[in-house]
């Protein structure tokens, strides 16, 4: 399809993709008690950019060719994602899209790092923030970040390149402005989702 077709109008917003960031390069099979943890999050996997040698999904750089704007959240893995799928392309960078965070509990134990980010994000979700932001703080900031997309898709086409989460907590607010998934594509590394404006 090209640009001049899906070209908005006043009535007729362009769509929105979001997409998750590629696998980062960080070890998450990393056995760690709960402070450990905590510090891989900080140190090792919240600055990680991506593995090398990773193909964009087909769907991925059709949305990137199209979007007349590219977001990517600050974190080194969303915009080497974002300069991936679209390189070349300018980008708007913005701590709004930002993963939500992941406080893991004071629980005795070792796991694996990726063990550990079920048990933080199920405490996280249940109000345990442990003194970084909350999930009530979390969801204003999707609120916050759903209206900026809706705002940038006025003038055209728009993708993001973020966090598997936090996109989740765009979902509901994106809804309630009017704007449907009419593509679903699940949440592995490179996933995405489109979404379209139909009033009811």
């Amino acid at each position: 399809m090209s640009k001049s077709a899906i070209q908005p109008s006043p009535s007729r917003p362009g769509p929105i993709t979001i997409a998750r960031h590629g696998q980062p390069d960080a070890d998450r099979t990393t056995v760690l008690d709960w402070r450990g943890y905590e510090a891989w999050w900080d140190g090792v996997y919240q600055p990680a950019g991506l593995v090398e040698g990773q193909s964009v999904p087909a769907c991925l750089t059709a949305a990137s060719g199209d979007a007349h704007t590219i977001f990517a959240s600050t974190l080194r893995r969303a915009i080497e994602t974002a300069r991936t799928a679209a390189p070349g392309r300018e980008l708007i960078i913005d701590a709004c899209f930002v993963e939500a965070e992941l406080p893991p509990p004071a629980m005795p134990g070792r796991f694996m790092a990726k063990t550990w980010g079920v048990f933080a994000r199920c405490s996280w979700w249940l109000g345990f923030s442990r003194g970084r932001e909350s999930r009530k703080d979390a969801e204003k900031r999707a609120a916050l970040a759903a209206r900026t997309l809706v705002e940038a898709a006025q003038s055209g086409p728009v993708l993001l390149c973020a966090h598997g989460w936090f996109n989740r907590m765009m979902r509901p607010h994106l809804r309630a402005l009017g704007w449907h998934c009419v593509r679903d594509g699940g949440d592995n590394y490179w996933s995405s989702r489109r979404y379209e404006y139909r009033p009811r």
